[in-house]
């Protein structure tokens, strides 16, 4: 059964992944198809799309093809104005019960495309863990500076449409590899999850991640044998949750559950919460390594 409270945004349309790319390489539109009826039927509440660099053309005949098949929302998903205005433009909310599409995902320096909203309604994700600094795309270094993000974003959002409310508003801190995170983005995340879910400003707003990059270049296994990836993403849920988060861009085919707090998973991520440095690599590495 699915966590209560927690929506999931099918991630397997993807040109990023391996086995998507090799589908959209070789025309295998029926293989992509396939996709979104498995991620409908697994439990996915919408179904996101990334074509990567290809026309908007296709886009646009992706989204018509798709929601032939699925009744779910889409997500689409690009940083490329052309190609999400012609998936906007082609998307039909009648054919998803009503329900606006996704648009993923937006950040400071690419505001404009909130004006695509007057030809198609859509919540946004807004990519917070980046800032606009005199004028460029600056990463967020802090837990102040992703809050500040934030409220910007969303004032943004919410100035330019004003037929939108707070309610549409998908806010997307940003999640890196555990593996790999010797520069304490863990803890500038939950931190900023912190801020942001305690600010009355908020109230209404969903937020985000794309859970599988929690757990790029780990193993798929511990030395004894268990699951590493499943857990580990788990125990950020379990960590995550109480502080607003409630959609994530995942696998359907992934068991997340909450876990109780003495979980090895568990007890792992507040180790990483603990630590600095490299000591959050050891940790992790620890973990997967049957500790």
């Amino acid at each position: 059964m699915p966590i209560a409270g927690l929506t999931i945004i099918g991630e397997s349309i993807n040109d990023s992944v391996p086995s998507t790319k090799l589908l959209f390489d070789s025309g295998d539109i029926n293989g992509i198809i396939e996709l979104a009826r498995s991620q409908d039927l697994g439990g996915a509440e919408y179904i996101d799309v990334n074509i990567g660099a290809r026309p908007p053309e296709f886009m646009a005949e992706l989204v018509a093809k798709l929601q032939e098949v699925t009744s779910k929302p889409l997500s689409i998903d690009t940083p490329d104005p052309a190609i999400a205005e012609a998936g906007l433009r082609a998307y039909q909310p009648s054919k998803a019960g009503g329900r606006k599409p996704i648009l993923n995902s937006v950040t400071a320096l690419r505001a404009d495309m909130f004006d695509l909203a007057k030809l198609q309604p859509f919540m946004p994700i807004l990519l917070v863990s980046e800032q606009l600094v005199d004028g460029q795309s600056k990463p967020c270094h802090t837990a102040e500076e992703t809050y500040q993000a934030a409220r910007h974003l969303v004032g943004t959002f919410l100035e330019r449409v004003p037929a939108a409310g707070i309610g549409d508003c998908i806010i997307d801190p940003g999640i890196a590899p555990l593996g790999s995170d010797s520069q304490g983005n863990i803890h500038r995340l939950i931190r900023a999850m912190e801020m942001i879910h305690s600010d009355p400003y908020f109230t209404g707003c969903h937020a985000s991640v794309g859970l599988s990059n929690f757990t790029v270049m780990l193993p798929a296994k511990r030395k004894d044998g268990s699951p590493v990836k499943g857990p580990l993403e788990s125990a950020f849920l379990t960590k995550a949750m109480p502080l607003g988060l409630d959609m994530v861009i995942g696998s359907v085919k992934r068991k997340y559950e909450l876990l109780p707090p003495d979980h090895p998973a568990m007890v792992c991520l507040e180790d990483c919460l603990k630590a600095s440095g490299f000591d959050v690599l050891m940790r992790v590495r620890e973990f997967y390594a049957g500790g």
